[in-house]
């Protein structure tokens, strides 16, 4: 029997990160979906072929012949309908970043552990091939000395929700997640802020944010994460060892393009890692996860270090951890 994913919310990333996956991903059947607008839930259904249209998120969750709920829902959300759903005995794929802020994570790893249930976190970027193959390069490359990840992309409006403190917004939550989390892919530690500099969109909401590093060992690291800057697009990262360095381009959308460029003994060399859209490689993770036991790379602990070192890069700027004040 496929695994049943009911979708909590019409959002837009929903086709692109969930139901043209599917397509590709036996395993998995899109199911159902719910919105606050029961018109916008059916039009999206007839729109993408989904059987079955709930009145509300209660409803879906509470469906007897769903075994796992997609949670693409604003960022403040996140945490309620992830526990609602453990609560109801379903498997949750939840979307970055996991929760408002490492509190509320904690609580949601608590749930996990308690139900037996999975819980992975939708950063669909570390199920691909690509950083698989950084990672078997990295110890060619010596001692770490320095890590950097970006993650920049045009977001003009300012009435977005990405934009709106209630919701738990702004750009080091909606990008800056993915540079931290790939920052601490790639150290393989845990990294203590230092320093962070925010700009502001509005009062106590960033549209762009860069942030210093300590390591274990004296290593340092950087990133840098907006949603309107002069940094347009960029969506990299580099690791420069005793021994060589490597550099990412485009570690979000490999499929489309990217390159992985690595020095060593004064030779650069270029690579390309073959595989499929990130979010078909991470559905059928998930898949894995909870028909075989197959390894979730982005778990609920992970989550909570993540959401740690976003608080931290938040009070290090002067303002507020997102879901508090």
């Amino acid at each position: 029997m496929p695994l049943r994913i009911g979708i909590l919310g019409a959002a837009r990333i929903v086709p692109n990160a969930l139901v043209r996956p599917a397509r590709s991903v036996p395993a998995v059947e899109v199911a159902a979906v719910a919105a606050r607008d029961r018109g916008r839930a059916e039009a999206f259904a007839a729109r993408h072929r989904i059987g079955v249209v709930h009145d509300g998120y209660a409803e879906l969750v509470a469906d007897p012949a769903i075994d796992a709920v997609y949670v693409p829902l604003p960022n403040g959300l996140h945490r309620q309908w992830t526990l609602a759903a453990l609560a109801a005995g379903k498997h949750v794929l939840c979307e970055k970043p996991f929760t408002a802020n490492a509190e509320e994570a904690r609580e949601v790893e608590r749930a996990a552990r308690d139900t037996g249930l999975v819980v992975m976190e939708a950063f669909h970027y570390r199920y691909h091939p690509l950083i698989a193959r950084v990672l078997e390069i990295l110890p060619t490359l010596g001692d770490l000395r320095h890590v950097e990840a970006a993650t920049c992309f045009p977001l003009p409006d300012p009435r977005d929700i990405r934009y709106d403190f209630s919701l738990a917004g702004g750009a080091m939550m909606d990008a800056g997640c993915y540079a931290v989390h790939l920052l601490r892919t790639l150290a393989g530690a845990e990294p203590e802020v230092t320093a962070a500099t925010a700009a502001l969109r509005k009062p106590a909401v960033d549209r762009a944010m860069t942030a210093e590093y300590r390591l274990p060992g004296g290593a340092t690291g950087r990133t840098a994460a907006s949603l309107w800057s002069r940094r347009v697009l960029n969506v990299s990262a580099s690791w420069t060892g005793s021994e060589g360095s490597v550099k990412i381009f485009n570690y979000l959308a490999p499929s489309l393009y990217h390159r992985l460029t690595v020095t060593r003994g004064g030779r650069t060399t270029h690579e390309k890692v073959p595989g499929e859209a990130t979010y078909v490689h991470q559905l059928r993770a998930f898949a894995a996860a909870v028909q075989d036991g197959g390894e979730n790379l982005t778990p609920p602990a992970d989550s909570v270090r993540t959401m740690s070192v976003i608080d931290a890069v938040y009070r290090a700027a002067g303002l507020p951890v997102r879901g508090t004040a």
